[in-house]
């Protein structure tokens, strides 16, 4: 083809205008734009002038004429016009020109601007449904994630009908298919979480769709089906290459560690020792040894072990982070960068693999030697050499710990007694428990001397100050031991045994409100109330069917959320004592969270009736009844209206006599509660053997 100039001269701006090439007869037009397929460009005064061909025929090739207009080409069809005339000068680049004619304005009846409208609002929903969830806002989240769905449905159908089905936006309706599904999975609402995953991954249209099995395998783990998890789970290892390889040790970490779950060791452990062999991490060392413990395998356990400690962290190259020599501000920049967010998150990595490490330890030093000293000695041995070198000293304070934990007081001592010309961190740590075992002996000197030494080797350890102020607190020093007890507050205001004790001195001293304003902040801290269950227990061991430890207990649980079990002695509490009050509004309470509201009004009905007889016999109600009795009504009220006017039964219909646990009497009265309810749970119960007191 041959190829054409177009000269300018200042002489004569139009000189061979009207010049024709025959070579660009009908070849150069489909290739020129402006078809049909495509968005019409914007009229402009700057573009081509060569004269080509169209499928409209030739241009006029006559020459233009003083006074008349330039003759039109097939170039404005594309949008191209032209607006020369007489006298007017080439200005390619319009500087010669007024101010341009303001872009037509959009019009937003017509189907494409209401498209892009509607487009805009669905993504809008999707980044509000986002930004609820990262807040906290698991229901409005779902809200908004729900409401894009159908707003982009609607645009669907809008497409439709305008003719553009072929257009439609994939990758919007991926993101709102994506998030409605993990919305759904947020709320605990599994089925329909999986239902909306299933959508995407079957429609062949979403490319790398098959990944978001993860997430239904996920699903899966937290519904404990734990067979179709695996499945899921191999499925989307099979639809990730190679190249993604932290994502398939991920995944390949999952599948191991449901397999755990499942008790199939071996298959875990195939998993487990495939990552080690790939890319060694922490967690996954940590747990191969696990596996390596339930199996039984000592000389796998101690590979495993010398596999965790030689997993690099990356974490101990200090000179990465040092400027250069040049800078003179280096001392500011290491100042600035010492606690930022990388070192943060360096620092919790090197705490994480130290508590695995010291787990580990713990764990396979009884089962890899012949006895527990051996294998402890072969772990520290291991650790000397690594590069967990300081870990070695906390290894040989735990092996002390065991002993103690084995009534091996002298070896225990004998343990700690090697540590006093240490570091001063470790002989702090020593010491301390030295104090502490001499304290338990009731050695107070020596308890006294070893407090001493563990402060002086480090001034903030909390525990070595708290052992000091105990051996002033049996002195019946109590105004040392509380400043002391504060020292160690301010040193680690978590530190719980400081606040008890603290409170004990104020209570010696008769300043009783301190004493309480110490003990009520302890209770605000330590919530959990393990220690009470596990006595309460103890308690109902030896005397089952004691109501109030029973009532108790239904608190405790109920206040750690677990509503199963507190419902559980709530029940047995009341069966044993059916006139408590609390125990009752609570069961009436339960009944009402799990829309059983029948037998809800069963347990207000007779606390009412409870609460009448009272006021009755007492003459009056003081402040407590009556505002439990207007709880009562309140609640009452909150029942849901059934067809019939609610009415209380009568106290002939109800039967609050107390049930005696050595067996029925001769003959009792009949009552009216069994024509009522059949199946009452207030009927008297018939006690078996086991339930009568020796």
């Amino acid at each position: 083809m041959e190829h054409v100039h177009l000269a300018v001269e200042e002489e004569d701006l139009y000189s061979g205008y009207n010049d024709y090439n025959p070579a660009f007869d009908s070849e150069m037009t489909a290739k020129f734009p402006g078809s049909a397929i495509g968005p019409r460009p914007l009229a402009t005064s700057f573009g081509a002038r060569i004269p080509l061909a169209s499928s409209m025929g030739r241009p006029t090739t006559g020459a233009v004429q003083d006074g008349a207009a330039r003759p039109m080409t097939a170039v404005r069809a594309a949008g191209y016009t032209s607006s020369l005339t007489r006298g007017s000068t080439f200005d390619p680049l319009g500087q010669s020109r007024g101010p341009a004619a303001p872009l037509e304005a959009k019009n937003e009846d017509t189907p494409e601007e209401k498209i892009k409208i509607l487009e805009k609002k669905v993504n809008d929903l999707i980044k509000e449904s986002c930004m609820a969830q990262s807040s906290g806002a698991s229901q409005l989240a779902l809200e908004k994630a729900k409401e894009a769905g159908r707003k982009e449905r609607t645009l669907v159908r809008q497409r439709e009908q305008s003719g553009n089905a072929d257009h439609v936006n994939l990758d919007l309706t991926y993101s709102v298919l994506l998030n409605l599904a993990n919305q759904y999975a947020n709320n605990d609402m599994f089925p329909e979480a999986l239902n909306s995953y299933q959508v995407i991954v079957k429609n062949k249209m979403f490319s790398n769709a098959g990944r978001l099995k993860v997430n239904m395998a996920n699903i899966y783990v937290k519904q404990k089906s734990y067979p179709k998890a695996i499945k899921f789970y191999r499925m989307a290892l099979d639809q990730i290459s190679n190249a993604h390889k932290e994502v398939r040790i991920k995944i390949m970490q999952n599948i191991g560690v449901v397999f755990v779950r499942m008790g199939q060791y071996s298959d875990a452990i195939t998993s487990f020792e495939h990552i080690m062999s790939e890319s060694p991490n922490i967690k996954t060392g940590f747990n191969l040894i696990l596996c390596y413990y339930a199996i039984g395998d000592r000389e796998r356990m101690k590979k495993a072990f010398q596999k965790l400690i030689s997993v690099p962290l990356g974490v101990d190259d200090e000179d990465k982070y040092l400027p250069s020599q040049e800078d003179a501000d280096a001392e500011m920049v290491l100042e600035a960068i010492k606690n930022d967010r990388l070192h943060q998150m360096e620092r919790d990595l090197k705490v994480l693999a130290e508590k695995y490490i010291m787990t580990a330890a713990k764990l396979i030093a009884p089962a890899i030697e012949t006895s527990f000293v051996t294998g402890f000695d072969w772990c520290v041995d291991m650790v000397k050499s690594s590069q967990y070198v300081e870990l070695a000293n906390d290894l040989e304070i735990n092996k002390a710990i065991t002993y103690l934990r084995q009534k091996d007081f002298n070896q225990a001592v004998e343990t700690l007694k090697t540590f006093e010309k240490k570091d001063s961190r470790v002989k702090s740590a020593a010491a301390t428990n030295l104090s502490f075992l001499y304290f338990l002996e009731k050695d107070y000197d020596q308890a006294d001397r070893y407090a001493d030494l563990a402060v002086t080797a480090d001034r903030y350890n909390p525990a070595a100050i708290i052992n000091k102020a105990n051996t002033m607190f049996v002195k019946q020093d109590y105004e040392k031991a509380g400043e002391l007890y504060k020292e160690a507050l301010r040193n680690d205001s978590s530190c719980t045994e400081a606040l008890y004790n603290l409170g004990l001195s104020y209570k010696a001293l008769n300043r009783l409100e301190e004493a309480l304003d110490c003990f009520l902040k302890l209770h605000a801290i330590l919530r959990n109330s393990a220690q009470a269950i596990e006595w309460l227990l103890q308690v109902l061991s030896v005397t089952h069917t004691d109501p109030r430890a029973l009532a108790k207990l239904g608190e405790l649980y109920d206040g750690e959320g677990d509503k199963s079990q507190a419902f559980q002695y709530y029940y047995e509490s009341f069966r044993y004592f059916p006139s408590n009050i609390e125990v009752i509004e609570w069961l009436g309470a339960y009944y009402i969270e799990t829309q059983f509201c029948e037998k809800a009004i069963l347990y207000f009905e007779r606390a009412t009736l409870i609460q009448g007889r009272r006021e009755g016999r007492e003459g009056s109600a003081g402040s407590t009844d009556s505002s439990r009795r207007e709880r009562l009504s309140a609640k009452m009220r909150s029942l849901p209206a059934s067809n019939e006017p609610y009415e209380a039964s009568s106290p002939k219909e109800m039967d609050a006599s107390y049930v005696d646990p050595l067996g029925p009497q001769t003959e009792r009265p009949k009552t009216g509660a069994k024509r009522r309810l059949e199946d009452d749970d207030f009927a008297d119960e018939e006690l078996v053997d086991d339930l009568l007191p020796e």
